[in-house]
Protein backbone atom coordinates (compact mmCIF):
# COMPACT_ATOMS: atom_id res chain seq x y z
CA UNK A 1 0.00 0.00 0.00
CA UNK A 2 2.82 2.40 0.85
CA UNK A 3 4.30 1.98 -2.66
CA UNK A 4 1.03 2.99 -4.32
CA UNK A 5 0.40 5.84 -1.91
CA UNK A 6 3.86 7.32 -2.41
CA UNK A 7 3.70 6.87 -6.18
CA UNK A 8 0.29 8.54 -6.34
CA UNK A 9 1.34 11.43 -4.13
CA UNK A 10 4.43 12.18 -6.20
CA UNK A 11 2.65 11.79 -9.52
CA UNK A 12 -0.16 14.12 -8.52
CA UNK A 13 2.34 16.64 -7.21
CA UNK A 14 3.85 17.05 -10.70
CA UNK A 15 0.53 16.90 -12.54
CA UNK A 16 0.34 13.24 -13.61
CA UNK A 17 -3.00 11.51 -13.19
CA UNK A 18 -2.54 8.05 -14.76
CA UNK A 19 0.05 5.35 -14.10
CA UNK A 20 0.42 2.74 -16.86
CA UNK A 21 0.81 0.05 -14.21
CA UNK A 22 0.62 -2.53 -12.73
CA UNK A 23 1.87 -5.35 -14.95
CA UNK A 24 -0.31 -8.34 -14.08
CA UNK A 25 1.13 -10.80 -16.58
CA UNK A 26 1.66 -14.16 -14.88
CA UNK A 27 5.21 -15.34 -15.45
CA UNK A 28 5.49 -18.78 -17.05
CA UNK A 29 9.01 -20.10 -16.66
CA UNK A 30 11.89 -17.81 -17.56
CA UNK A 31 10.41 -14.44 -18.43
CA UNK A 32 11.34 -12.65 -21.66
CA UNK A 33 13.87 -9.92 -20.86
CA UNK A 34 11.58 -6.95 -21.56
CA UNK A 35 9.33 -8.18 -18.72
CA UNK A 36 12.20 -8.96 -16.34
CA UNK A 37 11.60 -7.36 -12.97
CA UNK A 38 8.08 -6.29 -13.93
CA UNK A 39 6.06 -9.43 -13.18
CA UNK A 40 4.74 -10.26 -9.71
CA UNK A 41 5.54 -13.95 -10.24
CA UNK A 42 4.19 -17.30 -11.41
CA UNK A 43 1.26 -17.75 -9.03
CA UNK A 44 -1.96 -16.30 -10.53
CA UNK A 45 -3.49 -15.77 -7.09
CA UNK A 46 -0.44 -13.90 -5.82
CA UNK A 47 -0.28 -11.78 -8.97
CA UNK A 48 -3.99 -11.00 -8.62
CA UNK A 49 -3.60 -10.00 -4.97
CA UNK A 50 -0.55 -7.81 -5.54
CA UNK A 51 -2.03 -6.27 -8.66
CA UNK A 52 -5.29 -5.29 -7.02
CA UNK A 53 -3.40 -3.96 -3.98
CA UNK A 54 -1.40 -1.60 -6.20
CA UNK A 55 -4.56 -0.60 -8.06
CA UNK A 56 -6.43 0.13 -4.84
CA UNK A 57 -3.61 2.22 -3.38
CA UNK A 58 -3.06 4.21 -6.58
CA UNK A 59 -6.72 4.90 -7.24
CA UNK A 60 -7.55 5.43 -3.60
CA UNK A 61 -5.09 8.31 -3.76
CA UNK A 62 -6.40 9.83 -6.97
CA UNK A 63 -4.22 8.30 -9.71
CA UNK A 64 -5.72 6.05 -12.38
CA UNK A 65 -4.19 2.58 -12.65
CA UNK A 66 -3.84 0.51 -15.83
CA UNK A 67 -3.61 -3.29 -15.67
CA UNK A 68 -1.55 -4.82 -18.49
CA UNK A 69 -0.97 -6.58 -20.91
CA UNK A 70 -4.35 -8.18 -21.68
CA UNK A 71 -4.85 -11.12 -21.99
CA UNK A 72 -1.39 -11.86 -20.60
CA UNK A 73 2.18 -11.82 -21.91
CA UNK A 74 3.72 -14.14 -19.33
CA UNK A 75 4.43 -16.96 -21.79
CA UNK A 76 5.96 -14.90 -24.58
CA UNK A 77 9.55 -15.54 -25.68
CA UNK A 78 9.56 -12.60 -28.10
CA UNK A 79 9.72 -8.88 -27.32
CA UNK A 80 6.77 -7.10 -29.00
CA UNK A 81 8.83 -3.93 -29.14
CA UNK A 82 10.53 -5.59 -32.12
CA UNK A 83 8.50 -8.60 -33.29
CA UNK A 84 4.95 -9.96 -33.15
CA UNK A 85 4.72 -12.74 -30.54
CA UNK A 86 2.48 -15.78 -30.91
CA UNK A 87 1.33 -17.28 -27.62
CA UNK A 88 0.11 -20.84 -28.09
CA UNK A 89 -1.96 -21.49 -24.99
CA UNK A 90 -5.35 -23.16 -24.90
CA UNK A 91 -8.46 -21.60 -23.43
CA UNK A 92 -8.20 -23.62 -20.23
CA UNK A 93 -4.71 -22.31 -19.47
CA UNK A 94 -5.79 -18.77 -20.29
CA UNK A 95 -8.77 -19.06 -17.96
CA UNK A 96 -6.79 -20.55 -15.07
CA UNK A 97 -3.47 -18.70 -15.43
CA UNK A 98 -3.77 -15.51 -17.48
CA UNK A 99 -7.16 -14.08 -16.65
CA UNK A 100 -7.48 -14.21 -12.81
CA UNK A 101 -5.31 -11.10 -12.25
CA UNK A 102 -7.36 -9.17 -14.81
CA UNK A 103 -10.59 -10.32 -13.19
CA UNK A 104 -9.24 -9.11 -9.85
CA UNK A 105 -8.29 -5.77 -11.40
CA UNK A 106 -11.79 -5.37 -12.84
CA UNK A 107 -13.33 -6.27 -9.47
CA UNK A 108 -11.12 -3.60 -7.88
CA UNK A 109 -12.51 -1.02 -10.31
CA UNK A 110 -9.34 -0.47 -12.34
CA UNK A 111 -9.71 2.57 -14.58
CA UNK A 112 -8.16 0.98 -17.67
CA UNK A 113 -6.69 -2.18 -19.14
CA UNK A 114 -3.85 -2.14 -21.69
CA UNK A 115 -3.80 -4.52 -24.63
CA UNK A 116 -1.11 -6.98 -25.63
CA UNK A 117 0.60 -6.89 -29.03
CA UNK A 118 0.55 -10.68 -29.32
CA UNK A 119 -1.48 -13.26 -31.23
CA UNK A 120 -3.47 -15.79 -29.20
CA UNK A 121 -4.54 -18.45 -31.77
CA UNK A 122 -6.99 -20.06 -29.35
CA UNK A 123 -9.15 -16.92 -29.69
CA UNK A 124 -8.00 -15.14 -32.86
CA UNK A 125 -5.42 -16.69 -35.15
CA UNK A 126 -5.08 -13.65 -37.41
CA UNK A 127 -4.90 -10.56 -35.19
CA UNK A 128 -2.88 -9.54 -32.14
CA UNK A 129 -5.03 -8.76 -29.12
CA UNK A 130 -4.70 -5.02 -29.75
CA UNK A 131 -6.50 -5.43 -33.09
CA UNK A 132 -8.87 -8.25 -32.17
CA UNK A 133 -12.60 -7.66 -31.57
CA UNK A 134 -12.77 -11.26 -30.38
CA UNK A 135 -10.41 -10.44 -27.53
CA UNK A 136 -11.31 -6.84 -26.74
CA UNK A 137 -15.08 -6.97 -27.24
CA UNK A 138 -16.16 -10.60 -26.94
CA UNK A 139 -13.79 -11.55 -24.13
CA UNK A 140 -12.95 -8.37 -22.22
CA UNK A 141 -16.12 -6.32 -22.65
CA UNK A 142 -18.80 -9.01 -22.85
CA UNK A 143 -17.52 -12.10 -21.06
CA UNK A 144 -15.51 -10.28 -18.37
CA UNK A 145 -17.92 -7.32 -18.15
CA UNK A 146 -15.20 -4.65 -18.18
CA UNK A 147 -16.68 -1.17 -18.51
CA UNK A 148 -13.55 0.96 -18.13
CA UNK A 149 -11.07 2.23 -20.70
CA UNK A 150 -9.20 -0.04 -23.10
CA UNK A 151 -5.78 1.41 -23.95
CA UNK A 152 -3.43 0.04 -26.56
CA UNK A 153 0.22 -0.55 -25.89
CA UNK A 154 2.45 1.73 -27.97
CA UNK A 155 1.46 1.34 -31.61
CA UNK A 156 4.98 2.26 -32.72
CA UNK A 157 6.24 -1.05 -31.37
CA UNK A 158 7.48 -3.45 -34.03
CA UNK A 159 4.67 -5.95 -33.46
CA UNK A 160 2.22 -3.44 -34.96
CA UNK A 161 4.37 -0.97 -36.93
CA UNK A 162 6.07 -3.70 -38.99
CA UNK A 163 2.79 -5.42 -39.81
CA UNK A 164 -0.04 -2.91 -40.24
CA UNK A 165 1.86 0.35 -39.86
CA UNK A 166 1.09 2.83 -37.08
CA UNK A 167 -1.83 4.72 -38.65
CA UNK A 168 -3.62 1.64 -39.99
CA UNK A 169 -2.90 -0.14 -36.70
CA UNK A 170 -4.54 2.75 -34.84
CA UNK A 171 -7.65 2.47 -37.01
CA UNK A 172 -7.88 -1.29 -36.59
CA UNK A 173 -7.36 -1.04 -32.83
CA UNK A 174 -10.10 1.57 -32.58
CA UNK A 175 -12.48 -0.57 -34.62
CA UNK A 176 -11.60 -3.56 -32.43
CA UNK A 177 -12.70 -1.70 -29.30
CA UNK A 178 -9.76 0.34 -27.99
CA UNK A 179 -10.67 3.73 -26.49
CA UNK A 180 -7.21 5.31 -26.25
CA UNK A 181 -4.51 4.76 -28.87
CA UNK A 182 -0.93 5.13 -27.66
CA UNK A 183 1.61 6.59 -30.09
CA UNK A 184 4.43 7.54 -27.80
CA UNK A 185 7.26 9.06 -29.82
CA UNK A 186 6.73 10.24 -33.41
CA UNK A 187 4.26 13.13 -33.52
CA UNK A 188 4.02 12.82 -37.30
CA UNK A 189 2.61 9.33 -36.76
CA UNK A 190 0.04 10.84 -34.41
CA UNK A 191 -1.09 13.30 -37.10
CA UNK A 192 -1.17 10.58 -39.77
CA UNK A 193 -3.31 8.40 -37.52
CA UNK A 194 -5.74 11.21 -36.72
CA UNK A 195 -6.11 12.01 -40.41
CA UNK A 196 -6.72 8.38 -41.37
CA UNK A 197 -9.24 7.87 -38.57
CA UNK A 198 -11.08 11.04 -39.54
CA UNK A 199 -11.21 10.04 -43.18
CA UNK A 200 -12.54 6.58 -42.36
CA UNK A 201 -15.29 8.17 -40.26
CA UNK A 202 -16.19 10.65 -42.99
CA UNK A 203 -16.38 7.77 -45.46
CA UNK A 204 -18.50 5.79 -42.98
CA UNK A 205 -15.92 3.00 -42.76
CA UNK A 206 -15.93 3.63 -39.01
CA UNK A 207 -19.32 4.47 -37.51
CA UNK A 208 -19.67 7.63 -35.43
CA UNK A 209 -21.38 5.70 -32.66
CA UNK A 210 -18.08 3.83 -32.18
CA UNK A 211 -16.49 7.23 -31.42
CA UNK A 212 -19.37 8.13 -29.10
CA UNK A 213 -18.77 4.95 -27.09
CA UNK A 214 -15.14 5.81 -26.40
CA UNK A 215 -15.84 9.48 -25.69
CA UNK A 216 -18.48 8.43 -23.18
CA UNK A 217 -16.06 6.10 -21.38
CA UNK A 218 -13.35 8.77 -21.32
CA UNK A 219 -15.72 11.39 -19.89
CA UNK A 220 -16.99 8.93 -17.27
CA UNK A 221 -13.42 8.16 -16.21
CA UNK A 222 -12.51 11.85 -16.05
CA UNK A 223 -15.52 12.51 -13.86
CA UNK A 224 -14.53 9.67 -11.57
CA UNK A 225 -10.89 10.63 -11.10
CA UNK A 226 -10.26 14.20 -12.29
CA UNK A 227 -12.99 16.21 -10.59
CA UNK A 228 -12.14 18.72 -9.28
CA UNK A 229 -9.08 19.64 -11.35
CA UNK A 230 -6.05 20.16 -9.12
CA UNK A 231 -3.66 23.05 -9.56
CA UNK A 232 0.05 22.29 -9.75
CA UNK A 233 2.46 24.27 -7.59
CA UNK A 234 6.09 24.51 -8.71
CA UNK A 235 6.97 25.71 -5.22
CA UNK A 236 5.48 22.57 -3.64
CA UNK A 237 7.33 20.37 -6.14
CA UNK A 238 10.65 22.04 -5.29
CA UNK A 239 9.96 21.73 -1.57
CA UNK A 240 8.95 18.08 -1.70
CA UNK A 241 11.89 16.96 -3.84
CA UNK A 242 14.36 19.33 -2.14
CA UNK A 243 15.14 21.11 -5.40
CA UNK A 244 17.17 24.30 -5.36
CA UNK A 245 16.35 25.51 -8.91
Amino acid sequence: MEFGETTAREMKLVGLNMNLAPVVDVQRGEVEKHLAGRSFGEDPEAVALLGRTVIASLQGNGVMAVAKHFPGLGRTSVDPHFQLPRIDIDLDEMEVINLPPFRAAIHEGVSAIMTSHAIYPAIDSGNPATLSPGILINLLREKMAFEGLIITDDLEMGAIAKQQGVAEGACQAFQAGADILLICKDQEKVLESIKLLRNKMLQDEIKLDRLDQSLGRIEKTKSRFLRPVQEISAAKVREYFHLTV
